[in-house]
């Protein structure tokens, strides 16, 4: 019974909904069968007097994509900062509760292939990706959360950020971290890749022992891209030639031969453009 499941985006700005626009429509093009949500803030209006952008794209979601639209109450510290709000809406998913399983995925990525099968993984509460690119092995990244929801997980993660809402800036990551490091189940790298992880010399943080880096492959196979390439900006912002040059992956000269094997810049330039054409 699929419906026992959903995808879950959030949005707070006009940014990021054209980007869970996008998400919504690669989940429908490319068959899945779970619900998709999406939570946004109840300020927003759906059928104001002149159509907006806004209510123009949450439409859509719904008419298009058959998206279940959920209307929040964003949160903010006295300062009013930006950034809790994004992080508490974000963890809203926690809270989702007619759900037996939701996936939370962040909007600066590319879906290439399903990711149903993640929901009929064996039971837990939490199960996220490492974030295999720091040093601390525990660390887990935010970007793909498979959730069970309930009240209890729920006051678990927004106890843990209230607890950093003095700082002058944090993410919802390190939330994620201070609750479940150490105890989420991991999902294995087979599923997603950073886009940074094309520019790398060395790929063992990512590889299983054994493995070698074939770019090809991991994007034949990977399920989802998250777009990190600092200090290149995220796809749907303008790069100078500058940044361009000084980002892209070199390539790498074959043993033996005067050819050059140019698939890691290759791979990186389709998930840009890809990511570009389509918005």
């Amino acid at each position: 019974d699929w419906t026992r499941y959903a995808y879950v985006q959030y949005v707070t700005d006009e940014e990021y909904l054209c980007n869970s626009l996008m998400m919504f429509e690669s989940l429908h093009r490319l068959g899945s069968k779970a619900d998709r949500v999406l939570l946004y803030p109840q300020q927003w209006e759906l059928y104001p007097k002149v159509p907006t952008w806004i209510s123009k794209f949450i439409r859509k979601a719904q008419d298009d994509y058959k998206v279940h639209i959920a209307p929040v109450r964003p949160q903010y510290t006295e300062s009013g900062d930006a950034t809790w709000a994004q992080s508490f809406t974000k963890l809203l998913a926690f809270k989702q509760t007619q759900y037996d399983r939701v996936l939370s995925l962040d909007s600066d990525a590319t879906i290439l292939k399903p990711l149903d099968e993640l929901f009929l993984l064996p039971d837990h509460t939490l199960a996220a990706p490492h974030a295999y690119w720091l040093p601390d092995p525990d660390t887990i990244s935010s970007a793909m959360l498979l959730i069970k929801p309930s009240m209890h997980e729920f006051k678990r993660v927004i106890d843990a950020m209230f607890k950093r809402s003095n700082a002058s800036e944090f993410y919802d990551m390190e939330v994620i971290n201070d609750v479940y490091a150490g105890e989420a189940m991991i999902l294995p790298n087979e599923h997603w890749v950073v886009s940074g992880e094309f520019r790398l010399k060395s790929h063992h943080k990512y590889l299983d022992e054994g493995e070698t880096w074939d770019p090809d492959r991991v994007l034949n196979e990977t399920k989802l891209v998250h777009f990190s390439d600092w200090p290149r900006p995220k796809p749907w912002f303008p790069i100078t030639e500058d940044i361009y040059l000084k980002t892209q992956p070199a390539c790498d000269t074959m043993p033996g031969s005067a050819r050059k094997d140019c698939r890691n810049r290759d791979a990186w330039n389709w998930l840009y453009e890809d990511f570009q054409e389509r918005r």
